[in-house]
């Protein structure tokens, strides 16, 4: 089968960059799913991403879909033909469907009868007859949330579209792509390079581009380019580039040729937060910050020009002139702020609604201030510091740094907060009371500031759940599941030992009197929604612990004794992993199974404590049970667990014998009820780990 290479390439306006690569990336998804769906193969596929074009080259396609030898059953031989022998209407139909003459079907012989048969050879279709239909369906499904028309044009893309090139080796495919007519011909640089360029075969479609058009096509090396220029103008002021990736892949996704400019700023901005200087440059600007080897900033920045100028000075000057103001502004917001102690704007958050139901910010506040008073003597904090940092974490909010840069949110509270004179501690917690922000992201250090965040992150799922508003499906607008993974990452990474459902109980019963009248006037019942909530955050705790490596089933062995304390539960996980790895673990596994199967079977009730036992084995193993118990018993109060299961894996050998030489269902009532109350006590002590029963082989 002869093969080729394939040039898909679709000119357009300036594509929005903040989605470039996702429309790339759904472009190159669509057209591979078409092909597996086509049965064309091919060896690799590489996407192409600019401001002004989306292109996929795909190597090696197959030239056309092999032929298909198919076998069509029709009718049963019974049932095909009449009492005279002539066919049915049936019969007749089906070698009509099949095109071919009645005489010429088959017979076809199978465990359930006779049937007629067709087999036909089904020609494969030209690759350049399919693609077209294949590269339409994928543009139909991008994920394009608005899109738009142009001109006298009845299609709809992102952007109006301006040429479309679809090459299959040096053959043009001629076919119609959003109302344009497919040639070899591309556009390079809108300033270097407007006319058009022929692409005479798709293997050269990069290099031409780069030669001829002034484009650099690839979106990664493209992206390399500005991270390396940056960085070696970044040196030459002595600096350091701080680049961060989202703004990295923003910029590659504005320029097609990126040139490197840098700028200055008046050195009195430096006495601005750091934060402020880098949100204003990158958010308003698109530059990138130049720091000290310290992290403390230059006044410098590096921004790149879509065009290879004659005159980079005057670009610079452009954006030195641009910046100023922003910072300008900025340090107005700043000045303005500092009028006011952090406190001071304590009122303000009055006028701010959390939410309908629960009330305002103010009200928030209220709640985790006695939510970190509940917190801090489980972890031996300073209540009065928690107590602090819970009604200072949200004054910022009222700021007109954080009103024009909503990001700062904490690390303005922060920095004001020190300005007063506040406690550093309480400083540090209004920033981290935020955190994680992002799966995987920081947490608070184990102090004050994780305070703040469990009182924050608890009181939003448990208020937002008491109105009624569980996330279903992809809709959770208050982010609750961020919330409940940020709350078990607190508790567990930083060793923090409370439990999760009198944490909860607290937040809905007792903290506030506006919450417990919720379930009064919907007619909610506190218990079930106690339970809901609790079992809502073990939920994230699950994809958690299957993050970190652990089976399902490990997990679901610890489930199965509900562990109160989120930090309980990972120890108990951490022993049951190690346990499995025994030699004994699949034997005492299978013998708890068939332990508790035999306790849930038994028609007879199990002694309350073990009596007279008559075989030696399971005397013997009664005097070991009960050996064991006393010597688990520190090593629990420790939460030594994986020292408990490895004592409990001694009781292998006896447990295997006992069940070898013993029937536990015997005629004698009384001694049946014994050995279930031996059963009983081994159960008892396994069970105070996990349930290694769940463990799979």
């Amino acid at each position: 089968m002869t093969t080729q290479h394939l040039l898909f390439e679709l000119g357009s306006e300036e594509l929005p960059p903040k989605t470039l690569l996702k429309l790339s990336n759904a472009l190159t998804d669509g057209i591979i799913a078409g092909l597996n769906e086509a049965e064309l193969d091919f060896s690799s596929v590489k996407s192409y991403a600019t401001p002004r074009r989306l292109a996929v080259f795909i190597e090696n396609l197959q030239g056309a879909q092999a032929d298909k030898t198919v076998q069509k059953r029709g009718v049963a031989v019974k049932a095909a033909f009449q009492e005279d022998g002539s066919p049915t209407k049936a019969a007749l139909a089906f070698a009509q469907s099949c095109g071919v003459e009645f005489d010429q079907l088959e017979r076809l012989k199978t465990d359930k009868g006779e049937w007629l048969a067709c087999t036909q050879t089904i020609a494969g279709q030209s690759t350049q007859q399919l693609i077209p239909d294949i590269i339409r369906k994928s543009i139909a499904n991008l994920p394009i949330a608005k899109r738009m028309r142009w001109g006298n044009f009845t299609t709809e893309f992102v952007r109006p579209v301006h040429w479309a090139v679809l090459l299959y080796g040096e053959e043009i495919i001629e076919t119609e792509i959003l109302g344009l007519q497919t040639s070899n011909q591309t556009r390079g640089h809108r300033f270097h390079a407007p006319q058009a360029i022929t692409i005479a075969k798709p293997e050269n479609y990069a290099e031409i581009l780069l030669s001829q058009g002034k484009v650099i096509a690839d979106f990664e090396q493209r992206k390399n380019q500005i991270r390396a220029d940056a960085e070696k103008a970044a040196s030459a002021v002595n600096g350091i580039a701080h680049i961060e990736e989202d703004l990295l892949e923003e910029i590659a996704a504005l320029n097609e040729f990126p040139v490197p400019i840098t700028g200055h700023f008046d050195e009195r901005f430096l006495a601005l937060p750091a934060e402020v200087l880098i949100t204003t440059m990158q958010e308003n600007q698109k530059y990138f910050p130049v720091k000290n080897a310290d992290c403390s900033l230059r006044p410098y920045f590096i921004t790149f020009s879509n065009i290879e100028s004659t005159r980079p000075a005057s670009i610079q000057d452009g954006n030195e002139r641009v910046v100023t103001p922003r910072l300008s502004d900025a340090e107005f917001f700043w000045k303005q702020d500092r009028r006011y102690s952090l406190a001071d704007f304590a009122p303000r958050l009055e006028t701010i609604v959390f939410q309908e139901k629960l009330g305002t910010v103010a009200q928030k506040v209220q709640r985790l201030v006695k939510l970190a008073e509940y917190i801090a003597p489980k972890i031996n904090a300073d209540v009065e510091l928690a107590k602090r940092a819970a009604f200072l974490a949200k004054n910022d909010l009222m700021t007109e740094m954080v009103g024009e840069f909503g990001n700062l949110q904490g690390i303005m509270g922060r920095y004001y907060a020190l300005a007063d004179g506040e406690n550093p501690i309480v400083a540090q917690a209004i920033e981290e009371h935020y955190l994680p922000k992002q799966a995987g992201g920081a947490i608070p250090e184990r102090g004050i500031g994780s305070i703040v965040a469990l009182a924050d992150k608890i009181d939003t799922i448990t208020g937002i759940f008491a109105v009624g508003l569980i996330p279903t499906g992809d809709k959770d607008p208050y982010a609750l599941r961020r919330a409940a993974l940020g709350v078990l990452r607190i508790l567990i990474e930083n060793k923090i030992n409370i439990n999760l459902s009198e944490l909860v109980a607290f937040s809905y019963g007792k903290n506030d009197k506006q919450i417990h009248q919720l379930f009064v006037k919907t007619g909610q019942n506190l218990n079930n929604a106690l339970n809901t909530v609790t079992s809502f955050i073990m939920e994230r705790l699950k994809g958690y612990c299957l993050d970190k490596g652990f089976t399902t089933d490990e997990f679901e062995a610890v489930l199965a004794v509900s562990p109160a304390e989120p930090l309980d539960f990972m120890q108990r996980l951490q022993a049951v992993k190690a346990f499995r790895q025994l030699p004994e673990a699949e034997s005492l596994a299978a013998a708890n199974k068939r332990i508790l199967n035999i306790l849930k079977k038994s028609e007879s009730p199990a002694a309350q404590t073990v009596g007279k036992l008559v075989e030696s084995v399971e005397i013997e193993l009664l005097e070991l049970a009960q050996k064991s118990a006393a010597d688990i018993q520190p090593l629990l109060e420790k939460r030594d667990y994986q020292a408990t299961l490895n004592r409990l894996a001694e009781l292998k050998q006896p447990v295997d014998a006992f069940f070898d030489g013993v029937m536990v269902n015997c005629e004698d009532l009384e001694l049946r009820a014994n050995r279930l109350a031996l059963l009983n006590l081994l159960s008892e002590q396994f069970l105070t780990c996990a349930d290694i029963s769940k463990l799979q082989s």
